[in-house]
């Protein structure tokens, strides 16, 4: 179950620190178009919701395999919304 538990941790610190981004940029540059930051949060957002949804399934039949999927998956959201981040 430790696999699981550091796979929640590490999508909620992942996703939350992309959010954080977006939000510290927003407070810098008040006077600048949101329309791009607000998509990466609402993407974010999106991400972290579909993922813990996948986390939390019932009907998994190889676990291991699934939840390495699942790292993966994250790592690839993460590593696009990032440059999506660095880019504003």
């Amino acid at each position: 179950m430790a696999s699981i538990k550091n796979l929640k941790k590490d999508i909620n610190y992942t996703l939350g620190a992309i959010a954080t981004i977006c939000d510290d940029w927003q407070k810098k540059n008040p006077s600048e178009d949101m329309t791009a930051s607000n998509a990466i949060l609402d993407d974010a957002y999106n991400a972290y919701d579909d993922l813990l949804n996948k986390v939390n399934s019932n009907d998994v039949e190889n676990a291991k395999s699934y939840f390495k999927t699942l790292s993966k998956e994250l790592e690839s959201k993460a590593v696009a919304l990032l440059e999506r981040a660095n880019n504003l």
